[in-house]
């Protein structure tokens, strides 16, 4: 079939124009990055703002939306930003809105938000269920747009008008910093501190020509909102100095007694749009990768109260501090921070020191100043010549009046006015609208009154736009008074190097199975320190005043394990590892640092632990006495249990003394009854039992007493005593204490009754209290020492008055 060919219309192909492709793509991609340059992406110098931002605070201005009102959906100002002024899409809008409101974003928010606006690690709710206002903060840099302080231009369709930039009473770019990436450029400059940065401007106007070194004592560096530490400063000098440089945001983490059984890094503060949940995730894929090792669970606990609380468990035998290096290493707790300070100056993207950031903005806050205060001198002006005018009609009223009424219409009583009392036509049109209740005597005071007021304003003025020193004085003046109302202390801790140790650096992951000793306290604080790879005694020496005293020790290891002795005759397994770590101070280890034991063992109403005991399989074993007088001796014997029982315990009996002995044949061991007596026979003449034993007689008892204490002790140990009456309520009755040498008593017989202790005062019928070792030391309930006194030779002598009531006796290392 032929192919028949269409008639061509001569009209088209007349408007078909040839167009070099190459020349054509390089024509459209200059407007297009020229538009995202200064349309969308780069914020302008003097008020920090990109055009987006500036017509959202601008839009919401003119509809008052300001601090006192009330909130409303945010969907009605997107509408009214894109409607008006930004025809670029919802979207857009929406997200700058929500920056505004972000308070972990921008460090002096400028919107007051309502709702769900999300968090570093999620996003908003949709704009139809959030709602908003200006911030206080947003007022201050509008305040000044109907003086005629900044050029207005058409906006998109010419039928409206905005501002080119907001009069900006602080410095918003420093203040909040800002990100963007252009075509073939970006800017990121950090927030910093209010209060900061205009002590650096008001120095800056003073001294135009201030040195880096001196803004930089103002501005030392970037306050971000989240808080955090930043670490290294040579990079923020470079950034000051040349406007672009880098430095590193660290989360502030600390390592904490999280359970009784472990510790773990809390992190309170995170680097700057680094939520909890990213890190979560990285922790996740690193331990999943086994790239990371030691930890045993990741909790987020942050709140609205609390603020930020992750809280990363460590597993027992992993040292937290060399951990928490690693996650500095290999996780956003650490992230880097490039500052390229690019900003539009007089319309061109440019790249800006500190000094030349601070100039911008002075420049442009002492322009608007100085037209705000022409447009307010004008106002002033034009009002004084009305007030002029009133005044000349109400010296003659009368006279005023019957020209208005005798002249045919306005414009001719306008002329005669003007003509007899030689006023200008705006004082005669402005006298021909004036109500008749102007007319008064009082109005004509009130007249003089504002006619003086507006000529000393005047002079004011006069003197702003004249003297430049003024001008500059009254621009630092604003500068303070924006900063004590918006500004806020630090945030962000400067450090000049990380303050990692080499021995940090290089210290393995592990705990590793060094000895050490298991200390426990009057007030069942417990916690190990380290120890020497030989000696006995404790590491360090002298008295501890801190906090209470010493009742039990016991040698082992990071790694190994120890017993708890309770009241009821058990024997706890615990492991070393669930301590918290104390140092060992230049005079001896402090259990302030410790947990209460009672968060390790399990114990039944009633029971308490007397004492702490290693199981080793050559130890000498233990030796334990019962209130009813009961004494025995345990061959050391370690079950594949947690707990298991070392003696049986008769109807009503309970151990009131348990001790891990040394040397038998060395030591003594000691029962001090209710009524004040005292038996030490030597610990050899107590034959071994197994743990199923119930033990033999120790000591015998009048009727009434029980023992009060036992225990072991060698030559030259103390035995304290402490006796008042027993019907008082415990930790009211101060009492007497006396403190005897061991030596003093004879040594009697196992089970026989011992000898008198303590002669007791009037109001005294029993001991309170009563303890046998070496270097006696006595605290009170609350762990606070109290002072023993001397050291009484008289085995049966009586006590002296104690300042406090005495809870416990121990011994310090």
């Amino acid at each position: 079939m032929a192919k028949t060919t269409p008639p061509v219309d001569d009209d088209f192909t007349e408007r078909i124009l040839d167009v070099d492709v190459s020349a054509e793509m390089q024509t459209s991609f200059l407007e297009y990055a020229y538009s995202v340059i200064y349309s969308r992406a780069l914020p302008d110098a003097r008020d920090g703002l990109k055009p987006v931002q500036r017509r959202i605070l601008f839009t919401m201005d003119q509809m008052n939306l300001r601090p006192d009102r009330g909130h409303v959906k945010c969907a009605r100002v997107v509408g009214q930003v894109m409607g008006l002024y930004h025809p670029h899409g919802d979207g857009a809008i929406y997200d700058a809105l929500v920056r505004l409101a972000q308070p972990w974003t921008m460090r002096v928010p400028l919107v007051d938000g309502h709702g769900n606006f999300g968090s570093p690690d999620a996003g908003p709710a949709a704009m139809r269920y959030t709602e908003c206002r200006m911030d206080a903060a947003a007022l201050a840099m509008t305040t000044g747009l109907d003086q005629d302080t900044v050029d207005f231009r058409p906006n998109y369709d010419g039928k409206e008008s905005e501002p080119t930039v907001l009069p900006a009473a602080f410095p918003n770019l420093l203040v909040n910093g800002t990100s963007g990436i252009a075509v073939g450029m970006a800017t990121n400059i950090p927030p910093h501190n209010l209060v900061e940065v205009v002590q650096a401007l008001r120095h800056l106007l003073k001294h135009p020509d201030a040195t880096l070194d001196t803004l930089m004592r103002f501005v030392p560096g970037p306050d971000l909102p989240t808080g955090g530490k930043i670490v290294g400063l040579d990079g923020i000098r470079d950034a000051y100095a040349t406007g672009r440089g880098s430095f590193k945001m660290r989360a502030t983490a600390r390592v904490e007694q999280t359970s009784p059984r472990r510790k773990g890094i809390v992190v309170s503060e995170l680097p700057l749009a680094v939520g909890p949940e990213k890190v979560m995730e990285q922790l996740k894929n690193l331990v999943q990768a086994k790239k990371l090792q030691g930890i045993a669970d990741v909790k987020d606990l942050t709140d609205l109260t609390h603020g930020t609380r992750l809280v990363i468990e460590v597993k027992n035998g992993f040292n937290p501090d060399v951990l928490l290096e690693q996650l500095y290493r290999l996780t956003a707790l650490e992230t880097s921070f490039g500052i390229n300070s690019v900003a539009l100056v007089d319309g061109q993207p440019r790249t800006l020191s500190l000094h030349e950031l601070l100039t911008v903005y002075l420049e442009h806050r002492l322009q608007v100043t100085l037209r705000r205060s022409r447009y307010d001198r004008d106002k002033a002006v034009d009002r004084l010549h009305l007030i002029e005018g009133l005044l000349i009609a109400i010296l003659d009223i009368d006279s005023v009046i019957a020209v208005i009424r005798r002249s045919d219409d306005a414009a001719a009583a306008r002329t005669s006015l003007m003509e007899i009392f030689e006023l200008s036509e705006a004082q005669a049109s402005y006298i021909l609208d004036m109500q008749l209740r102007r007319l008064t005597r009082f109005s004509r005071i009130e007249l003089e009154s504002e006619r003086d007021r507006l000529a000393e304003e005047i002079e004011r003025l006069n003197r702003i736009i004249e003297d430049e020193a003024v001008l500059r004085q009254v621009v630092g003046e604003e500068l303070a008074a924006v900063a004590k109302q918006f500004g806020t202390p630090r945030r962000t801790v400067l450090l000049a190097s990380s303050g990692v140790t080499a021995a940090t650096t290089a210290a393995p992951l592990e705990v590793a199975d060094d000895p050490c000793w298991v200390l426990l306290s009057s007030s069942r604080l417990i916690a190990r320190t380290p120890a020497g790879p030989d000696g006995e005694e404790l590491p360090g020496g002298g008295a501890r005043a801190s906090h209470d005293v010493l009742t039990s020790r016991v040698r082992t290891t990071a790694r190994g394990e120890f017993g708890v002795v309770t009241s009821a005759g058990r024997l706890v397994r615990v492991q070393a590892l669930d301590l918290p770590q104390i140092p060992t101070t230049a005079s001896a280890p402090n259990l302030q640092g410790g947990v209460p034991l009672s968060e390790l063992v399990v114990l039944e109403p009633g029971e308490r632990v007397l004492c702490l005991t290693s199981l080793r399989p050559d130890s000498p074993g233990l030796a334990l006495g019962t209130r009813q007088g009961v004494v025995k001796r345990v061959n050391p014997e370690v079950l594949n249990r947690d707990a298991w029982e070392v003696v049986t315990l008769r109807d009503g009996d309970e151990v009131v003394g348990a001790v891990e002995l040394e040397d038998p044949d060395a030591e003594e061991l000691v029962f001090i009854t209710s009524d004040a007596q005292l038996l030490h026979f030597p610990a050899s003449a107590v034959r071994p039992q197994g743990r199923s034993g119930g033990g033999i007689a120790g000591i015998k008892l009048a009727a009434g007493a029980g023992v009060l204490h036992f225990g072991a002790a060698r030559a030259g140990a103390s035995v304290v005593t402490v006796a008042g009456s027993s019907s008082a309520l415990p930790g009211t009755d101060t009492g007497s204490a006396k403190v005897t040498p061991l030596d003093a008593y004879p040594g009697k017989g196992r089970g026989t009754a011992g000898v008198r202790c303590m002669r007791l005062l009037k109001g005294e019928d029993a001991l309170l209290t009563a303890w046998v070792g070496p270097s006696p030391a006595a605290a009170a309930g609350s762990g606070a020492p109290v002072e023993l006194p001397a050291v009484d030779p008289r085995r049966d002598g009586s006590g002296q008055p104690v300042a406090q009531p005495v809870e416990a006796v121990g011994w310090r290392p």
